[in-house]
């Protein structure tokens, strides 16, 4: 993920999924995995010219986006309801300004 989007800050890679645990993100549901939000996300990923790749792991696997400033605080926690819930970019913005 990394290499893919040329990240040039730290990212946290948890093996054995104890801090998706710490921050609440645990197993999601089918319907959360396999709603409509998710079915939009892949048909305008296919409108775009996408290939969609088989999913690998744990699908059920909850996501979320935990932002952390220099000083080790939380300034920004969201737990994902399904693979294409990601917070808007306005929200992460305000979240590094403040921090």
């Amino acid at each position: 993920y990394v290499e893919e989007t040329s990240l040039a800050w730290p990212l946290l890679v948890d093996d054995t999924r104890e801090t998706y645990g710490a921050y609440g993100m645990l197993s999601a549901s089918f319907w959360e995995i396999w709603g409509p939000k998710t079915w939009w996300a892949y048909l305008k990923e296919i409108m775009k010219g996408e290939k969609l790749r088989k999913p690998g792991g744990d699908i059920f696997q909850r996501g979320g986006d935990v932002l952390i400033d220099p000083e080790g605080i939380v300034a920004l926690h969201h737990i994902g309801v399904g693979p294409a819930d990601r917070p808007p970019v306005e929200r992460l913005l305000q979240a590094i300004d403040r921090g």
